[in-house]
């Protein structure tokens, strides 16, 4: 797949992905492997977690279908390596339970790290601010301050 051509999503925009869609059938093993490799990389790249974990519900029957759209996460994968752009993360917890999360790919080509973590930072305070009116105008006001986690030290420098 080294010379494929890229793709700017991992899915293609409106496509509905079902267990019996009447294309052949292709092997399970290789499929599952495939779905097993790209789940390993959701570690590192979430913005291929919505599509791997949609396509991990049909490892039982895949269809060539299914197996073009995992190879399309491929292709996605191989158009994003080198466009320097970074990519911002983060999930919201309320108890024990995830209510909210995203993965973007920055707009802009942050000129360091430090500014790439504050551009993430931002983005997750605005989410935070529109989260904790939802939860006020549901009658769950949140009295404590929201902690926001970066995970690089510069994002907690203090002059």
């Amino acid at each position: 797949m080294e010379s494929c051509k890229t793709v700017t999503t991992p899915l293609v925009t409106g496509e509905k992905y079902q267990k019996e869609d009447g294309s052949q059938k292709v092997d399970g093993s290789m499929y599952i492997s495939l779905i097993g490799s790209l789940l390993y990389l959701t570690a590192t790249r979430l913005d291929i977690m919505f599509a791997t974990c949609l396509l991990s519900r049909f490892m039982q029957s895949p269809s060539q279908v299914h197996y073009g759209a995992a190879k399309r996460i491929l292709r996605y994968l191989r158009g994003s390596v080198d466009d320097m752009k970074s990519t911002s993360g983060y999930t919201f917890s309320l108890g024990s339970g995830i209510f909210s999360w995203a993965s973007k790919k920055q707009a802009t080509v942050a000129q360091s790290s430090a500014e790439a973590e504050y551009i993430a930072a931002a983005a997750t305070s605005n989410q935070t601010i529109w989260l904790r009116r939802i939860l006020e105008d549901m009658g769950e006001k949140q009295e404590e301050p929201t902690t926001i986690y970066c995970d690089k030290q510069v994002s907690n420098c203090h002059n």
